[in-house]
């Protein structure tokens, strides 16, 4: 749905940057134009309608005029700065909730064409631990939001619930790094009414950024189901245990914070750089659907605002 809206804010902007154009340059002076042979042919000056209908531009050449700007705006925000989102799932819980709505940076990541989504701008790259939007691989109309766990070249293991990082060797290092086990701090169950009830909440101590996480103590392990769903693309390589994933040049590793409860690259395998979408950096509105199957009033209405939630995505 995105990419058709992307297209469609594109034709609308270039079509009424025509219109836009060609009155300025050619239809606003041929009515001027038109106006000065009337009056030369009038004894006495034009009344002020008669000169205002005649220099009045068209209904669509109008409208087109006063869209464009706007239009050009939205484009120019929504294709290279910012972008909302809004969170549909609990895959990111307890970062994200199902109602939250977000901001998504798409200029840290580098500038794309909003059709093809060709990067001709690069400026930055993902960080370890970012919260990112990006095309789902096995159907690119589809967004997905995860938070970025492994680089190009990053060995990752998740075993019985741990997560295990082994970094990329630089060519530059004199020594390789080891596997580095991501501590995970408990914190306590949860007992919110979000969805979240019954799972243990723990903070992930990854190096460059802390977390909270979500893991379900009553779900064994699933590596028996990791690369499901990759649809023949690479996932699992060979000389690599079935929880262990090699990272390719070039893509990246997500996982969802909610970690027994979110499709990702453990399933389906690794997110291509083209996939990228931006970084989500910011909650800008949340709201709670708490109505119950009874309730007269349609399920999509809010029944309040989080305030609470409001603010920077860690």
């Amino acid at each position: 749905m995105a990419v058709y809206f992307s297209i469609f804010l594109v034709i609308v902007t270039i079509l009424t940057g025509i219109v836009w154009l060609a009155d300025k340059f050619y239809l606003a002076g041929q009515r001027q134009l038109k106006l000065n042979l009337a009056q030369q042919q009038c004894d006495t000056s034009l009344s002020a309608e008669v000169v205002e209908k005649m220099t009045e531009p068209s209904a669509l050449v109008d409208t087109s005029v006063q869209v464009f700007p706007v239009i050009a705006f939205v484009l120019i925000l929504r294709s290279f700065l910012w972008e909302p989102f809004q969170i549909p799932s609990g895959s990111m819980m307890p970062t994200l909730l199902d109602g939250d709505f977000i901001l998504v940076n798409k200029f840290n990541y580098g500038l794309r064409d909003p059709v093809t989504q060709t990067k001709f701008l690069k400026i930055g790259e993902p960080q370890r631990g970012d919260v990112f939007v990006f095309k789902y691989p096995n159907d690119p109309q589809i967004d997905y939001i995860k938070r970025v766990i492994g680089l190009p070249g990053d060995r990752i293991i998740y075993r019985n619930k741990t997560l295990y990082i082994k970094p990329a060797c630089k060519k530059s290092a004199t020594k390789c790094p080891d596997f580095m086990q991501i501590v995970t701090e408990f914190k306590k169950p949860s007992d919110s009414p979000d969805g979240s009830y019954g799972l243990n909440r723990y903070s992930s101590l990854m190096p460059n950024k802390i977390h909270d996480i979500l893991i379900d103590p009553q779900v064994l392990p699933r590596s028996q189901y990791f690369c499901s769903q990759a649809e023949g693309r690479l996932c699992q390589q060979a000389g690599t245990h079935q929880d262990e994933f090699v990272v390719p040049q070039g893509h990246y590793f997500a996982m969802g914070d909610n970690r027994d409860n979110s499709a990702d690259s453990r399933y389906w395998g690794f997110v291509p750089e083209e996939n990228l979408v931006g970084q989500a950096v910011f909650i800008w509105m949340s709201f709670d659907f708490d109505r119950s199957a009874d309730d007269f009033l349609p399920h999509w209405i809010p029944t309040s605002v989080r305030f609470s939630r409001l603010g920077p995505i860690n």
